[in-house]
């Protein structure tokens, strides 16, 4: 299936509506337009972290930490960095908590945070990737940690619509916003957010930000690639995962053509490397990953992103079955529509995976 019914459902929408369904995703992962005054609990735990009480301070702000982290890696595209930026909101949340006035829920002053710190982080970056090719920094994000999100809806499609706002094309296509745009999409199409609120955080006005935002959807729309998809059944995406590491470890290159798209495409960041196209990607596997011996290296299924993934495990010198990388899987009608390589062994402790 090629074209736009190959994106993410959110953004084949009309321009003058969100990329991402925001009224689903707010509700379930944000909450931030709503103004509602904390329960009792949140009430009692809020005023012993006010007074120095470091522990209460930790539990208050311990089911927000995940949605945190989720934020600041749309915001970063790496998880590393979101772990470097939640920890400094965290840190800035704890030391400034007698300024949290209780005129919004905490969670919408904790985005505000966390919203500002990637801006200082991002500010550091010197170039703006032009695609996704270019995302260099750009890691996956376990599956598993996405479960630990807050079960506030049980919606199947606001669970969905959560899963497409860390695809990772929708990541990779959010890194090549200008750092002010990409924030006024998140809040504004991820959480939710009133344009005056974003407004008043960015120290602009609503114009800008409406402006800002609709610059910043037509860029996400031009830089998504159109062969990335999010609809395949769960099941089907295991038979196939399943049918790829067969292939690998027996290293049938023609098996492993058939289950690509034609014009499938393999990425490998940080490189800068594209290679398309079903031949040219059999060609790759057949002659570079061990030389061709891909019986040498042992796969292993997970997920990232929302969908199937593999982590690659080559032997060391003596012989051990060492963390190599992971590949990320986008599948369309049965058949693999893109590959993304991330040769890291430090993502393996993190998807909990053997070491």
């Amino acid at each position: 299936m090629v074209g736009t019914d190959n994106v993410p459902s959110s953004l084949r929408q009309a321009p003058e509506d969100k990329l991402i369904g925001a009224a689903q995703i707010g509700a379930s992962l944000a909450g931030v337009s709503a103004i509602a005054p904390a329960d009792a609990g949140e009430a009692t735990l809020l005023a012993a972290a006010t007074s120095g009480d470091r522990t209460a301070f930790d539990t208050l702000v311990a089911g927000h930490r995940r949605a945190l982290h989720m934020h600041c890696y749309r915001m970063l595209g790496s998880y590393h960095d979101a772990e470097e930026a939640t920890q400094d909101t965290l840190l800035r949340a704890w030391r400034g908590l007698a300024t949290f006035e209780g005129r919004a829920p905490l969670r919408h002053w904790l985005y505000r945070i966390a919203t500002t710190t990637c801006l200082n982080l991002l500010a550091a970056r010197r170039r703006l990737p032009a695609g996704f090719s270019e995302v260099s920094h750009l890691t996956p994000y376990p599956d598993d940690l996405l479960d630990q999100l807050p079960a506030t809806d049980a919606d199947p499609a606001a669970i969905a619509e959560r899963r497409e706002s860390v695809a990772l094309a929708f990541v990779a296509a959010l890194q090549c916003l200008p750092a002010t745009q990409r924030a006024v999409l998140i809040l504004r199409d991820v959480l939710a957010w009133q344009a005056a609120e974003v407004a008043e955080l960015l120290d602009t006005t609503v114009a800008a930000v409406n402006s800002m935002l609709q610059r910043a959807r037509a860029t996400v729309r031009e830089r998504t690639p159109q062969e990335v998809a999010t609809g395949s059944l769960p099941e089907r995406d295991r038979e196939v995962v399943q049918r790829f590491m067969t292939a690998w470890h027996s290293c049938d290159i023609p098996a492993l053509a058939a289950l690509l798209r034609e014009d499938a495409i393999l990425r490998m960041p940080p490189e800068r490397v594209e290679i398309r196209g079903r031949l040219a990607i059999a060609h790759f596997f057949a002659t570079v990953p061990a030389d061709g011996h891909l019986d040498h290296i042992r796969l292993r299924d997970t997920r990232a992103n929302g969908g199937p993934a593999v982590a690659a495990y080559l032997p060391d010198h003596t012989g051990t079955a060492a963390p190599y990388g992971l590949m990320a899987l986008t599948i369309t009608d049965g058949a693999i529509a893109t590959i993304t390589g991330f040769p890291d062994p430090t993502l393996f402790p993190i998807f909990g995976l053997p070491t």
